[in-house]
């Protein structure tokens, strides 16, 4: 081999090895930015933290730490929690009769309180006597015995309690509070919180359905977000939604049920009746900047029924909402086509 092919082996080997150091940085470089997430079971669902613009699991593992905080401060069966202590009676009272909580609970509680006076009564977080004696969990559910809705039903009724800063006070004996229907969404906000100040500008936390977007992908696209098909699969959508910074939220009776003589029984009960609400629709999705607002919202409307769910929406500004009937028709709020991208 002569000395100008020698050189031109050497010019092909340098060039292939240069080749491979720029594959090889590539490969680092989009193994870097593939997203991290994390998984636990709280809050009696199954939550996740997805992380798209860091690689950080710390972040991640903090996230989780602040979800597990609220779970035991507001767990309505965790003996420990200070939601139980309250509902039975087990926490300092003062000769006035009100129970000292800490600001977080007094906060939940206050936020619950305001859907109450939206809904009118509708929803309703002093259900606690009545939801305490329906199981949708253990899938073993019966329907409570009719005397025993009977004497729950005096007891639930927001009004009787009294919330003056961090002090709480019931007004009548055997009241207590659940917060199944708001706390999530309260919960996913503060998580948020922490994400921001930790950096975090792109993530997704997916409480059991509450889903909660942070900014946008890292490429500045939305997130695709699904309204799940009732009763299907999880995988199955009704509509994909291209969502930034705002929270999904969803109440449906295909969550959490059992049938019982052919009846189907869901766990979004009427605070009027004892029952489970029948009014023709199987779940409420809610669109807002806030994931409280829509997990407050989605049992609201769900309790006021298509016509006044979607008049109250209507009314409310920044918030969209798609409500899906018993014969799958999905309904969009007046300005929904406006504000949100429907993905093919």
């Amino acid at each position: 081999m002569n000395t100008k092919s020698k050189r031109a082996v050497l010019a092909a080997i340098l060039l292939l090895l240069v080749l491979l150091v720029f594959a090889l940085v590539y490969q680092n470089q989009e193994r870097e930015t593939e997203p991290i997430s994390k998984t636990d079971y709280l809050l009696n669902t199954i939550v996740t933290v997805t992380l798209y613009d860091s690689q950080d699991e710390s972040i991640l593992d903090g996230a989780l730490e602040l979800c597990r905080k609220y779970d035991e401060l507001l767990s309505p069966t965790t003996e420990t929690s200070e939601l139980y202590r309250l509902n039975h009676g087990e926490l300092p009272q003062d000769e006035e009769g009100f129970y000292e909580l800490s600001e977080e609970t007094a906060d939940v509680i206050s936020r619950g309180l305001s859907y109450c006076q939206l809904s009118q009564g509708a929803f309703d977080i002093a259900i606690e006597p009545l939801s305490s004696l329906w199981d949708f969990t253990s899938g073993e559910g019966t329907v409570p015995d009719s005397s025993a809705i009977e004497a729950a039903l005096p007891l639930i009724n927001y009004q009787d309690i009294t919330l003056e800063g961090n002090r709480i006070r019931f007004e009548k004996e055997g009241m207590g509070i659940n917060l199944g229907a708001i706390a999530k969404g309260y919960i996913a906000d503060k998580m948020k919180a922490y994400l921001l100040e930790e950096g975090v500008e792109s993530a997704i936390i997916d409480l059991g359905g509450n889903v909660l977007c942070v900014g946008q992908r890292p490429d500045g696209s939305p997130f695709r977000i699904g309204v799940q098909m009732p009763f299907a699969d999880r995988s199955e959508t009704a509509a994909v939604m291209e969502i930034s910074d705002k929270s999904v939220v969803s109440s449906g009776i295909y969550e959490r049920y059992f049938e019982q003589d052919g009846v189907l029984y869901h766990h979004i009960l009427n605070p009027s009746t004892g029952y489970p609400y029948e009014n023709d629709l199987v779940s409420v999705t809610i669109v807002s900047d806030e994931s409280v607002d829509g997990d407050g919202l989605s049992t609201t409307c769900f309790a006021l029924g298509l016509d006044k769910g979607m008049e109250l929406i209507n009314s409310l500004p920044d918030v969209q909402a798609v409500f899906i009937t018993e014969d799958y028709q999905l309904h969009y709020s007046e300005d929904f086509e406006n504000e949100i991208t429907l993905a093919e």
